[in-house]
């Protein structure tokens, strides 16, 4: 049985989309259904670009911590700060589906994949679904800065930010490929809290600001 597509699936693609659903109640209007779907794609694309990547990288090395952090947040911010989406101030919502579909192909791509011999040990299996919704928060979550930073004209601002923030996730997804040893379930563990915790602020105190101004504008206008 082929592991990878079912792992996509039910790893990846499946809670990236319900988080988008969830996330996207009370924005209404204020983005193209369109737009959020190919961007959701995209993010897919270069999520599976970054995976091949770092499969290719060898854990616990510092360069390739800092690098990778530099390569994944370049990628987003490639596509987040086309002409199109400049100042705009949807483009933080692009940010979110661009960062789901990113984290929703690179985690059972990375993990699963590349260590086939959790598949048949369920807890194993368990603490990889755990900490692969880790990624998928973590990734929305440096979507969502990258493209709020390029709405408030701040790009590096927010985009060194989102690279210093995935200095110690790097370091943690390192930890986790050191398998098997005891410390991988608390690796999976730490990746799904710091993807909480991310994933929370931006959600929280973030996105809101988008209301927040869409009301002053509104104001300003009438």
């Amino acid at each position: 049985m082929d592991v990878l597509p079912q792992a996509s699936l039910f790893l990846g693609i499946i809670p990236a989309l319900l988080l988008l659903y969830i996330v996207l109640k009370g924005y209404e209007g204020m983005y193209k259904d369109k737009t959020v779907f190919l961007t959701f794609v995209v993010g897919i694309i270069l999520g599976f670009i970054a995976a091949v990547v770092r499969s290719f990288t060898l854990p616990g090395m510092i360069a390739y911590i800092v690098l990778l952090a530099f390569f994944e947040q370049l990628l987003k911010t490639i596509v987040l700060n086309m002409r199109r989406f400049q100042r705009k101030q949807e483009t933080t919502i692009y940010g979110l589906s661009l960062g789901l579909g990113f984290g929703s192909v690179f985690t059972p791509f990375l993990i699963v994949a590349g260590s086939a011999s959790i598949v048949g040990d369920t807890t194993a299996f368990a603490a990889v679904a755990a900490g692969s919704l880790g990624i998928i928060l973590f990734h929305a979550a440096m979507g969502v800065f990258i493209g709020y930073g390029i709405y408030e004209g701040k790009l590096l601002k927010f985009l060194f930010i989102a690279i210093g923030l995935q200095l110690p996730f790097n370091a943690l997804m390192d930890w986790s490929r050191f398998y098997p040893n005891v410390y991988f379930f608390y690796a999976q563990l730490a990746l799904i809290l710091y993807g909480l915790f991310v994933f929370w602020y931006v959600v929280k105190k973030v996105m809101p600001q988008l209301l927040v101004k869409g009301k002053k504008r509104k104001r300003s206008n009438t």
